[in-house]
């Protein structure tokens, strides 16, 4: 396996804007990064346990991947376009607005994510399955990704901590422009 193919597709899988990404920063923004780390957290969770369904059921998933991915399109696309308009609505000054950013809603999100599900379905077959025959081996490589998955979305999180007073100062625009994000990442899903 070639290592620095792997933790390059890893790092752009992770850290590259997506659905879980913009509803951490848009947590930060409206909620601080203590919320948004709960989110994180049950994000990183998630993204692990998809990992290890994708590790162990690898071969069964190509058989339906087809079917699966349909699925996932549909599913994740709503939920994403229903994020957006959620994010959109925001209002900074209602405190009770956005109480999903939970640790289970970010364990739930990474199961309607397109992105994260196909990441998780591609990088076990296309770099581990070759490399490693060992529980040993995958169970460490796995464990990398998680970490780089983990690293990604603190990423956003200080992302929005850093420049928390810039997106309360701009803050109706910041909603938009996030809800588009997520629109788009929606809408990309199918193209």
């Amino acid at each position: 396996m070639n290592i620095t193919s792997f933790v390059i597709y890893c790092m752009i899988a992770t850290f590259t804007p997506g659905p879980t990404n913009i509803v951490i920063l848009s947590t930060v923004h409206h909620h601080g990064a203590k919320k948004a780390m709960k989110y994180t957290y049950g994000a990183t969770v998630g993204f692990g346990v998809l990992l290890i369904i994708s590790a162990f059921l690898n071969s069964a998933f190509m058989a339906f991947l087809p079917k699966i991915i349909m699925i996932l399109q549909i599913i994740g696309s709503g939920y994403m376009l229903y994020l957006s308009y959620l994010i959109c609505k925001l209002d900074t000054a209602s405190p009770a607005v956005n109480q999903a950013a939970t640790f289970r809603s970010g364990f739930l999100m990474q199961f309607m994510n397109p992105k994260v599900v196909l990441f998780a379905l591609t990088v076990i077959p296309a770099f581990l399955v070759p490399t490693y025959h060992s529980r040993t081996m995958m169970s460490i490589s796995i464990m990398v990704i998680i970490g780089i998955g983990f690293l990604g979305f603190l990423t956003w999180v200080l992302f929005g901590a850093i420049f928390k007073a810039f997106l309360h100062k701009h803050n109706k625009i910041v909603n938009v422009l996030l809800a588009l994000s997520l629109a788009y990442a929606a809408v990309m899903v199918w193209l």
